[in-house]
């Protein structure tokens, strides 16, 4: 007699099988953005909005700042023209300069896109109130 156990063993080895089992990917395991509570929630605090971006500008300013000190120094400093350090000054600073400014430019865009994103919320949220109210009537 067939057992039916050894047949549903084998259907459950299956690409088709392994389709319907729950994935643990990262994507699944992490919480998505449009999933934050800073979206879905009433209403926020600032600090909590802004907070990503207020902390990249703070960081690149601050990268930005080391750069202009690194840079000043290369043209301040009385180094022989082949010390290793003035070839490294002059590296270096230009590079947290780059940097330092890129990722203040990432957070002061940052900003108005937030704001926009905000806005579109209230608008979906009132024509949502406005669509429930006149269809259930």
């Amino acid at each position: 007699m067939e057992t039916l156990p050894s047949v549903l063993n084998a259907d459950e080895k299956s690409p088709e099988f392994k389709d319907l089992l729950p994935s643990q990917t990262a994507s699944s395991l992490c919480i998505s953005s449009r999933s934050e509570s800073v979206w879905t929630a009433g209403s926020k605090n600032n600090w909590e909005i802004f907070r990503k971006p207020i902390i990249i500008m703070s960081t690149g300013g601050a990268i930005f700042l080391f750069g202009i000190v690194i840079t000043s120094l290369t043209y301040t400093l009385n180094l022989p023209s082949n010390s290793s350090v003035l070839l490294t000054y002059q590296m270096s600073g230009p590079a947290f300069l780059s940097l330092g400014l890129m990722l203040m430019v990432c957070g002061l865009v940052w900003v108005p896109i937030i704001k926009k994103k905000l806005k579109q919320r209230q608008k979906s949220v009132f024509f949502q109130s406005l669509k429930s109210f006149f269809l259930n009537r």
